[in-house]
């Protein structure tokens, strides 16, 4: 076989390899929900074999950007007050974060309608346009699971499925349709949330979560402080806590409360939210 003859073929070898190997990475499942693979940067992944998470793939499920102004989410759009106020909230927690090398913050609120999960979403949408990495919004009030809700993502599994063994990770991370921001919506939910928040399975998954991706940040969103123990449960696995204060509501007593809860705990700070003027 000549020179020329052998080169030909193996050219046509190495192109077949390349088509199949492109194949396995990346496939449609259907005209609304895309599987798509992201390369693996892992430290260890031995730490982790009792856990075993997928993370390479992730569900695209598009949301309408029209009516998430509506539901108070305005950190996608450029120009707003409001929005700006939230990239100066993002810069500040940042700061923090990179001050203690931590990448988790939960959080939290004395009561529920003070205005948490929307909060949850404003920063980690803000925090997607920032950062060169990723972004994963957590949502674990497994009480009342909300966030899919406010995005309008038809789901139904999530967080409180894995925690059961009932679904591993891969299945449940979704992406929005927003660059760099990942979704864990909360599940079916719960009455014994606290227990399975507390549970060596969720420590195990916080701590992979935190040590796969090196430039990712985790927000996590809760059930109220003074109303369950999830979010003080959950509060040992996290390195910041932002506390939502909504005006004219949230009392004295409670934020005293709520601060003495925490005494020992990661706060970064409280956030004054729906103030007048």
């Amino acid at each position: 076989m000549s020179k020329l003859r052998k080169a030909l073929d193996k050219a046509k070898q190495s192109r077949q390899r390349d088509d199949w190997e492109h194949s396995e990475m990346v496939h449609t499942t259907s005209p609304s929900e895309q599987t798509i693979t992201m390369p693996e940067r892992r430290r260890d992944d031995t730490a982790f074999e009792k856990v075993n998470p997928s993370y390479h793939q992730t569900k695209v499920y598009p949301i309408n950007f029209q009516n998430l102004e509506e539901k108070r989410i305005i950190s996608i759009c450029h120009g707003n007050v409001v929005a700006d106020r939230i990239k100066i909230l993002r810069t500040q927690v940042l700061h923090s974060l990179r001050e203690t090398g931590g990448n988790t913050l939960l959080i939290a609120s004395s009561n529920s309608g003070e205005g948490r999960t929307v909060m949850a979403i404003n920063l980690s949408i803000a925090l997607s346009q920032q950062i060169d990495g990723t972004v994963l919004l957590v949502d674990s009030d497994l009480r009342k699971p909300a966030i899919h809700t406010l995005l309008g993502l038809d789901v139904e599994k999530g967080l409180s499925d894995y925690l059961r063994g009932k679904a591993e990770i891969a299945e449940l991370l979704i992406n929005p349709g927003i660059p760099r921001l990942v979704i864990l919506p909360g599940g079916k939910p719960l009455t014994n949330s606290s227990e399975l928040l507390g549970s060596p399975r969720m420590k195990f998954l916080v701590k992979e979560l935190k040590e796969r991706y090196a430039d990712r940040i985790i927000v996590f969103d809760s059930s109220p402080l003074l109303t369950s123990a999830d979010s003080l449960v959950l509060s040992r696995f996290i390195d910041g806590i932002l506390i939502v204060v909504e005006a004219e509501k949230t009392s004295k007593e409670d934020l005293k409360n709520t601060m003495e809860l925490l005494k020992e705990r990661p706060v970064v700070g409280t956030v004054f939210n729906k103030a007048r003027g």
